[in-house]
């Protein structure tokens, strides 16, 4: 009896530690725990096979289209992916800019000239995606992946706000957003493979005062993207990857729609809290190579706030409530812009 007894004191025991473990791994988190256990195993999830899949495997020698490429994540998504050996097509709106990336591309990898495509896109004139997908695909012969990155973010209280303002973040967030999916898509189900990467939000999982047109256009994408993937279930080999950063430090709070089109940000703020850059697309780059469908990319308490709103949404709301009670109250007085998401 007392044998039986030490030995279920023991397995307690275990479990016990085992749990600890868990909670001090979860509080050092950056990322969620099915993002960690890819970064650290190096399998794709439910994989039985022995061999590791990570970016440098995964990724290097495929065709990356990564739109949003002049600057932040996309930016250094060009910078990352090359390092790797990837074939890349940059895209945004200023040329110039993206020729800068490509110059830094260029220099800090193996890649030559003709291994990046430069091709100037505007996510907002959908009559010119099909064109730019077919300028990638006689460049290189095909498309591996495609990164939805383009977008731009929203600091203003709705009542402020015009309507105007929400049109056109739909319109660049999420309509530019499936446009150009749509034209891509139709070539990776040709061939039958191909991985579809969307740089979402924590704010598409949750709500959050003075960004609720930002909010909504990345909702939309987590919808669409969530529905899409069971319309592509007789193609496996073609992915829908739905990554989900919280603040980052990169030039989209210098860039965000506010109460009407004409008024710019005045002052981005100190960005040094935030997560970095490269950090941020390290993980989305693991996610990738593992197929993750949906990846939460941050630090607490921003991470820790995307668990309480899928596990226990009325706490959710009422933390919610308070901290964004005190972001609009910062806002009014001149601090908000300091302290707002990403």
């Amino acid at each position: 009896m007392s044998w039986g007894c030490g030995l279920c004191q023991l397995l307690a025991g275990g479990v016990l530690l085992a749990l600890l473990a868990q909670l001090v791994r979860w509080l050092r988190a950056d990322g969620d725990l099915t993002l960690l256990w890819a970064e650290w195993r190096g399998k794709k999830p439910g994989s039985i096979a022995c061999l590791q899949t990570s970016p440098e495997t995964e990724l290097r020698g495929k065709v990356v289209w990564v739109t949003g490429a002049s600057s932040g994540i996309g930016e250094e998504l060009a910078y990352q992916l090359s390092k790797i050996g990837a074939f890349l097509a940059i895209s945004a709106r200023r040329e110039d800019e993206l020729e800068r990336v490509k110059k830094k591309c260029l220099q800090i990898s193996t890649l030559t000239e003709k291994d990046i495509l430069v091709l100037r896109l505007d996510l907002t004139d959908r009559s010119s995606h099909e064109a730019a997908t077919n300028s990638v695909i006689k460049h290189f012969g095909k498309i591996d992946v495609l990164v939805n990155n383009g977008g731009r973010s929203q600091r203003s209280l709705f009542m402020d706000t015009n309507l105007d303002v929400y049109s056109a973040i739909m319109e660049l967030n999420y309509l530019g957003t499936i446009s150009l999916t749509k034209h891509v898509l139709k070539h990776m189900i040709e061939r039958k493979r191909g991985k579809i990467v969307t740089v979402s939000s924590v704010m598409g999982i949750m709500g959050a005062p003075l960004a609720s047109g930002y909010c909504a256009s990345k909702h939309a994408l987590q919808g669409f993207f969530n529905s899409l993937r069971t319309e592509l279930t007789d193609y496996p080999e073609i992915s829908i990857i739905n990554i989900c950063p919280g603040p980052v430090q990169s030039k989209i709070i210098q860039n965000v729609f506010t109460e009407n089109l004409a008024k710019s940000l005045e002052n981005s703020g100190d960005q040094s809290h935030k997560m970095p850059t490269d950090r941020c697309v390290r993980l989305t780059l693991v996610s990738t190579a593992n197929d993750l469908k949906e990846a939460w990319i941050s630090d607490h308490p921003y991470l820790a706030v995307c668990y309480l709103w899928q596990y226990a949404p009325t706490w959710a709301w009422w933390l919610m409530n308070r901290m964004g009670k005190r972001r609009i109250q910062n806002f009014k007085s001149g601090l908000g812009m300091l302290r707002a998401l990403a």
